[in-house]
């Protein structure tokens, strides 16, 4: 099973107040329904040197505020009633919500209903300048802040960024705000004493402790996920709270949880302060962020992959696709390639590209390193603005079309044919379309182990296209005889295009 399986079936839920705190009048509220389920799993703390955390929360606990925000609920149709935006988050509110069993409301399912929405946030500056996540204010009609004192004030929102899930504030008061001072979460390491701050389920500011489980966790819930593990008990309404370190300084902001049950069971999640400060900075300025683009579809350089493509090591991101008329198609960057830098920065994965991409300004002219059928090779190219995010290509399900095998490859278990005209309108194929057609797959062969599916289209051959079966036979063969540990494969899936290296039986 798939990490990402995983996480959804054990909800990876945003820690929206309670998450949702609904008008009585239209549902239970949620944070009654959680206290009353008895299901959450309690952690043990760790202790400080001294004894005691109580300096640090003294000088912290006054800049964590709450943030309640009221919006219109849309009409829904479904069971729960539950309002859903378009945060990253939605696809784990939606079954977190699914599952907990509220009642349904009385009034009818098409009736859209007052909704209110709790979090938590802190103050960065004392003039009211706070920091909360994207998804504690997502389509919020109004906002209200309440500080430790219990002072509530009307909130305006500056800016937010909802691929880093990120919202800036701001509250006028007649006196200087206490604040929290960002901290460098890169020296975090795991092991370190942290401190979670903020109002789980609206009962109060709460302070809980722990250690850092991990570092550079992905959730798949935006393409610059990074998030720092924490085991302190965080729970919802935690959201936008701070994490802070051993010296009090803001490290993280507590973001999501990993539950069987809706409760914390000590693996929570917290965007680094050294992302958030930087996405903070800019929308203070501007009020939104707009990200560079290439418009390529990327994945990972294994070293079967590596082995086959002539390259020394696993590194960069390997381009299985351009999108039509994007500025990396504009630049002449083909399938294939692997990028290894892009703007004097290394890329390792190809996570580094999208955020190395998404950090430069739309419009910038930047310099690719290329890996390109055993060359480096470098390449200008003009970064786009507002694309679609750069992103990993995915394996979809595919199915076999009934008709005969014409050739078959049993050094790594295929069998092969043609793309005929009944080949063509059976899959409904452009009339231009080559490669060879998988027709069979033996499951106890390396192609198979790799990924190979029925109804794939070998389009290429360690970057070499091919037209029929008979060359993606021979181009095989060829590469097992030059004594390459694996061969490469474009293959063409359900409209998509994506690299597959099958290693050979004796490499």
């Amino acid at each position: 099973m798939s990490s990402l399986k995983i996480l959804r079936r054990h909800r990876v839920a945003a820690l929206l107040g309670a998450a949702l705190i609904i008008s009585p009048v239209a549902l239970t509220v949620v944070r009654d329904n959680h206290a009353q389920a008895g299901t959450m799993t309690p952690v043990v703390g760790v202790t400080a040197p001294n004894g005691s955390f109580a300096p640090i929360v003294a000088a912290d606990k006054p800049a964590v505020v709450t943030v309640t925000t009221i919006m219109q609920a849309q009409p829904t149709s479904n069971d729960e009633g539950v309002p859903l935006g378009n945060s990253p988050f939605d696809q784990y509110f939606r079954q977190f919500f699914g599952d907990q069993g509220i009642p349904s409301p009385q009034t009818p399912p098409q009736q859209a209903q007052r909704a209110e929405a709790l979090g938590s946030g802190f103050i960065i500056a004392s003039d009211g300048i706070i920091v909360t996540n994207n998804h504690v204010v997502d389509g919020a009609t109004s906002i209200k802040v309440t500080l430790d004192d219990g002072t509530v004030l009307p909130a305006k929102l500056v800016g937010r960024d909802a691929k880093n899930d990120l919202a800036v504030l701001k509250i006028n008061s007649d006196k200087s705000l206490p604040t929290v001072k960002w901290g460098d979460s890169d020296k975090l390491m795991t092991g370190d004493q942290v401190l979670a701050i903020g109002n789980p389920f609206g009962i109060g500011t709460t302070v809980t402790a722990g250690i850092v489980s991990a570092r550079g966790r992905d959730l798949h819930s935006g393409p610059f996920d990074d998030f720092i593990q924490i085991d302190a008990p965080i729970n919802h309404g935690n959201s936008g709270g701070p994490l802070v370190d051993a010296n009090g300084n803001v490290v993280g902001i507590n973001t999501a949880i990993y539950s069987p049950n809706g409760g914390s069971v000590g693996v929570g999640f917290a965007i680094p302060s050294d992302q958030a400060q930087k996405v903070v900075a800019k929308l203070m300025k501007g009020g939104y962020i707009e990200y560079g683009y290439l418009g390529v579809e990327i994945q990972p350089v294994t070293p079967d992959v590596a082995s086959a493509i002539g390259l020394d090591h696993a590194g960069g991101a390997l381009v299985s696709q351009i999108n039509g008329d994007s500025p990396a198609a504009k630049a002449g960057i083909e399938t294939g390639d692997v990028i290894t830098s892009f703007a004097g920065r290394e890329i390792k994965d190809p996570k580094d590209l999208s955020r190395a991409v998404a950090d430069v300004a739309p419009g910038a002219r930047e310099t690719l390193g290329v890996w390109r059928k055993g060359k480096a090779v470098e390449i200008a190219v003009d970064v786009g603005r507002n694309g679609d995010d750069v992103k990993t290509a995915s394996a979809t399900d595919g199915d076999a079309p009934s008709a005969k095998q014409s050739s078959r490859v049993p050094a790594i278990g295929l069998s092969l044919m043609d793309i005929t005209p009944d080949v063509r309108q059976e899959l409904d194929l452009a009339d231009g379309q080559e490669g060879a057609l998988v027709a069979k797959v033996n499951p106890d062969k390396a192609a198979s182990a790799s990924g190979i599916q029925a109804g794939d289209i070998i389009v290429a051959v360690n970057q070499a296209p091919v037209k029929d079966a008979r060359q993606v036979t021979q181009a095989i063969a060829q590469a097992s005889k030059s004594g390459r540990k694996s061969v490469l494969l474009l293959v063409e899936r359900d409209g998509a295009q994506i690299y597959v290296a099958v290693p050979f039986a004796n490499g």
